[in-house]
């Protein structure tokens, strides 16, 4: 039978309940999923990158590295890993004596973002015209159906699934490079969509996204890439307008992300929970 540890927590020295006992923080966040093996970095960076993109994390918002290690109960080490990742992305800011920050883009920024997506996206659709096959087709519908279904009980999850929508095609030309500058932008693209705190038309998003692959599955180069770019510029004239609203407490936001991340079991430094329901094994 395993023994089971209690793993300890590093507190921030400004974290309130820093001088009392309290449970220890996967406890206080609730199990953490094992699944598909990933590296600590790996699983906290996706797992604050999608904090940022379904909008729990506004823009400007602070990023300590103690409160992130504690969040998902690893070292600021893999903290500031994760958060060095973002900043390549765009998606976090490290500024000097400041710490770092949930970017903040200006609204020319925005603007600058949308521009550069419009021509990938452009490409993504010219070269996936007439060569997806049918469990290609039929997992990008899937993703519309769930972007839709989403639509009506969680927004930003929807806003989530149509960014996925966009990195699954691009995945699909098996272009790397292509690949991870579509993943970076449509990131940026929802910062801005967080920032600018507009309304999803989710009907309309799925719409527009059920023309595009109907047309990649007709061949119509020209027709998918003139949908592809009239509905990325739709989604550009939806998103740069308005303020967004200020952000809540880090941990809290965190939470749920911290919970869901998948983590390297054979590291165990970074706390897992055992099968049984007991602490971390």
């Amino acid at each position: 039978m395993k023994s089971t540890t209690r793993a300890k927590p590093t507190r921030s020295v400004n974290d309130p309940t820093a001088k009392g006992k309290g449970p220890p923080i996967e406890m206080m966040f609730g199990p953490v999923s094992t699944g598909k093996t990933k590296s600590r970095t790996e699983a906290v960076h996706e797992a604050i990158r999608q904090a940022i993109i379904e909008q729990r994390l506004k823009p400007g918002a602070r990023l300590p590295e103690d409160l992130v290690g504690e969040a998902f109960g690893t070292s600021r080490t893999i903290a500031r890993e994760a958060l060095g990742r973002l900043a390549v992305e765009g998606l976090v800011e490290l500024k000097q004596n400041k710490g770092a920050h949930v970017a903040n883009p200006t609204l020319e920024e925005g603007r600058h973002a949308f521009f550069v997506r419009r021509g990938l996206e452009r490409l993504v659709a010219e070269s996936l015209a007439g060569t997806l096959r049918n469990h290609q087709i039929a997992a990008l519908r899937d993703v519309v159906t769930r972007e839709r279904d989403a639509g009506g009980r969680d927004p930003k999850e929807a806003i989530r699934l149509a960014g996925e929508f966009h990195v699954t095609l691009a995945r699909m030309t098996g272009n790397k490079v292509l690949t991870r500058y579509v993943n970076e932008v449509v990131c940026r693209c929802s910062l801005v969509l967080a920032m600018y705190d507009r309304p999803h038309s989710v009907n309309g998003g799925a719409d527009e996204h059920e023309a595009i692959i109907d047309a990649l599955e007709r061949g119509s180069a020209s027709e998918a890439v003139l949908l592809m770019d009239q509905h990325v510029a739709s989604v550009a004239e939806r998103a740069c307008l308005g303020p967004a609203a200020e952000g809540d407490n880090l941990r809290d936001l965190l939470a749920p992300y911290a919970a869901r991340v998948r983590l390297d079991p054979s590291n165990d430094t970074f706390p897992k929970r055992a099968a049984s329901g007991g602490r971390s094994a």
